[in-house]
């Protein structure tokens, strides 16, 4: 099976559901057939990752993460990582599946691993704590005029 006959057939099953307990889960073995092509085909996988990566599904997300992303970091860091990155800026979601991953060859690479501890501390907050800000289209909705949100100070 090619890179992109793997993807076809993933994309015509996801985001699908959790198979119940004790079944084998279509989904991931789906993503485990694309798995077998991270190695020569970082590009194709990339895109399918970054898409499924930031899906609200968090089983959907954990077996992105293990299967792809971690292997696509092992395989292909310096090349995935600055889209690894942006992404994370992007999507919470994306940052999660991040922090689902091991770090596993070029990953850990002792600068390697630096940059991607430095990058979850930037995109992971602790945000049960934070208040949680109104967005222009609630605001909107309150009668109240359009204006930009300021973060709140710290102190």
């Amino acid at each position: 099976m090619t890179v992109l006959q793997a993807i076809r057939s993933a994309e015509r099953i996801l985001p699908g559901k959790v198979a119940p307990e004790g079944q084998s889960d279509p989904r991931w073995q789906a993503i485990m057939d694309i798995e077998g092509h991270v190695e020569e085909h970082p590009e194709e996988v990339w895109r399918f990752t970054r898409k499924w990566g930031a899906h609200a599904n968090t089983d959907l997300r954990s077996a992105v993460a293990t299967c792809l992303l971690e292997n696509l970091l092992r395989y292909h860091f310096l090349h995935i990582f600055p889209l690894v990155s942006e992404a994370s800026r992007q999507s919470v979601r994306f940052a999660d599946t991040l922090s689902r991953c091991w770090a596993l060859g070029e990953a850990r690479l002792p600068e390697n691993l630096k940059r991607v501890r430095a990058l979850m501390r930037e995109v992971i907050t602790p945000s049960a704590n934070m208040p949680l800000q109104r967005t222009c289209r609630s605001r909107l909705r309150d009668g109240r005029k359009r204006e930009p949100v300021a973060a709140p100070a710290r102190r």
